[in-house]
């Protein structure tokens, strides 16, 4: 934790001098020593300081200065730093501008030149006001900061990013938090150029593009190899899995994610049926152990960044990327998984990232607190979605076509909703229409059975439907089914496309696509089983397919 400043101000280096090492002497265990000859420095300074969340417990200036009296420093001091405790230095001379000063900036203390021996007319004093602004100090948060809309889109996409790369941040709202709307002022930001995040260097980003967010947080986006063994394309379970193996095994292993590792996993609040977690985990927690597991081995982790294309030179695959560059690869595994279908009703799109949200229920689900929301699908991540925002929402409201949760929900989380008072399920109903001005405020209900419709208040719609495969930047001619899963191993046999194309004497691995080298695993693979544990066994068991391709060329 950084330590808590001490501010000193005297336009005379020499008695400053003196000050700072005295100080230095008495407090410099606990405190760190800032100090200037400057009063417009100084100033310029405390907005830096502010934008790196660094606390000032004290300012202590001198009153006769060229660019400004102390007192008028102080002043202005403390519209920047309320909270620190501001005493004056003063000459015999100056007493009756300090003593009007107490009332006119609140100051605290003032203090007479000479101070010698500081161990009877400075320390005293100085220690007194420390201990009372330690008394009331809460340490500042320490991390990125965000300064924003709480319906606003983009807030949303930067929110979910961070969180799903477990990287921490406070959240302030420009409307309702005090010290958020104090930032964006400082620094002259207009609410139109909002979101602003704020880094612990005390540089900030306006509305920025995660790719920008990523590269401020330190994560890499530039391939250090020409050539890579493997490349993984996604960072799901099954992508994470392939990473380990791969990179344990000794291949040269990259892996790309355009937004956060985990995939839909890694949204889940609670995974319980994971092998070896008796008392579950959550998604994000699993994804971090596997990306630390990944990276140990050497694996790079490429992220945010956005795969575009896949292209084919004799044995080598070039990997097309969203930013212009590309990455060469002898063979490449796709675990791009599933995304959630869009939700077929009118306004949907009006209101998505502001009351409305694909997945991202661990997000969203503090802004939800006291409020009644709902979650569409049945599925195990609605499920547990549920759970999740039972903790905040007043009521949970579980939206489904169905007469109940059995032949799509796993039996612990149907028993874990049924003993939790504040979910509610709604049976054979669908949202058909959702309202509000800049946010989402209302929904429209229909039971499919009765044709009856209700319009109900709504803090937050969470969506959780369907499986609809990431595979539209594939451009390469690689087989799909007609849902636009990748089809591999003896299933292609089927397809008259997969005849005239495969040249290979041998036939395609159990992983493997119409083109050699390329391989699929977990959910974007024709007839995957859909759970975590199975995704992890095959993107374990494309490795091995990789090792043999490899062998052959």
């Amino acid at each position: 934790m950084k330590k808590p400043i001490l501010f000193i101000l005297d336009d005379d280096l020499q008695v400053l001098r003196a000050v700072v090492r005295d100080l230095r002497n008495q407090y410099g265990k606990d405190y760190r020593i800032i100090s200037t000859t400057s009063a417009n420095e100084a100033l310029t300074s405390l907005t830096d300081l502010k934008n790196k969340n660094e606390a000032i417990a004290l300012f202590l200036s001198d009153q006769r200065m060229p660019e400004m009296l102390g007192v008028d420093f102080l002043q202005r001091a403390k519209d920047i730093f309320p909270e620190a405790k501001r005493i004056l230095l003063t000459a015999y001379s100056d007493t009756e501008a300090a003593i009007k000063a107490i009332n006119d900036v609140q100051l605290d203390y003032y203090l007479m030149k000479p101070w010698d021996p500081p161990e009877e007319k400075l320390y005293p004093v100085l220690t007194d006001q420390l201990e009372e602004w330690q008394s009331t100090h809460i340490p500042a948060f320490q991390g990125i900061r965000i300064v924003g809309y709480q319906f606003s889109p983009r807030s949303h996409q930067i929110k979910d990013f961070l969180s799903g790369n477990l990287i921490p941040y406070q959240w302030l709202d420009y409307e309702s938090n005090e010290i958020g709307h104090e930032l964006a002022e400082l620094n002259k930001i207009e609410a139109k150029d909002l979101p602003a995040v704020f880094f612990e260097d005390g540089s900030f980003l306006l509305n920025p593009d995660i790719r920008l967010v990523g590269e401020k947080t330190g994560m890499r986006s530039k391939a250090s190899k020409p050539m890579y063994d493997v490349t993984i394309i996604g960072a799901g379970p099954s992508g994470l899995a392939a990473a380990v193996y791969g990179g344990s095994e000794g291949l040269a292993t990259a892996i790309i994610e355009k937004r956060a590792p985990g995939g839909q996993a890694g949204t889940s609040s609670r995974i319980e049926n994971y092998l070896g977690f008796p008392n579950g985990l959550s998604g994000s927690d699993l994804s971090r152990r596997a990306l630390s597991q990944a990276t140990r081995f050497g694996v790079e982790f490429l992220s945010p960044l956005e795969v575009t294309s896949i292209s084919l030179k004799d044995h080598y695959k070039i990997i097309q990327l969203a930013d212009g560059s590309t990455l060469n690869t002898k063979s490449v595994i796709i675990t791009t998984g599933v995304d959630y279908r869009t939700l077929d009703a009118v306004d949907v799109e009006k209101f998505t990232g502001a009351g409305i949200y694909y997945g991202a229920a661990t997000t969203e689900a503090h802004a939800c607190r006291s409020q009644d929301v709902y979650v569409v699908g049945g599925g195990n991540s609605a499920g547990q979605a549920a759970m999740y925002l039972a903790n905040f929402a007043n009521r949970v409201h579980i939206v489904i076509r169905k007469q109940d949760l059995t032949a799509t929900m796993s039996k612990y989380l149907i028993d874990q909703i049924a003993g939790t008072k504040n979910i509610v399920l709604r049976p054979e109903t669908v949202v058909r229409q959702v309202y509000g001005e800049d946010r989402l405020e209302e929904l429209e209900l229909e039971n499919i059975v009765s044709g009856e419709r209700e319009r109900a208040k709504a803090a937050a719609l969470f969506i959780f439907i369907g499986a609809r495969p990431v595979t539209d930047w594939i451009t390469l001619d690689i087989i799909k089914d007609d849902k636009g899963f990748i089809e591999t191993g003896r299933d292609l046999l089927k397809y008259e496309s997969f005849k005239k194309a495969w040249k290979l004497t041998r036939e395609p691995y159990l992983l493997e696509t119409c083109s050699p080298g390329i391989f699929v695993a977990g959910d974007v693979r024709s007839g995957a089983m859909n759970r975590v544990a199975s995704a992890v066994g095959e993107g374990a068991m494309a490795i091995k397919f990789v090792h043999q391709y490899l062998a052959e060329n």
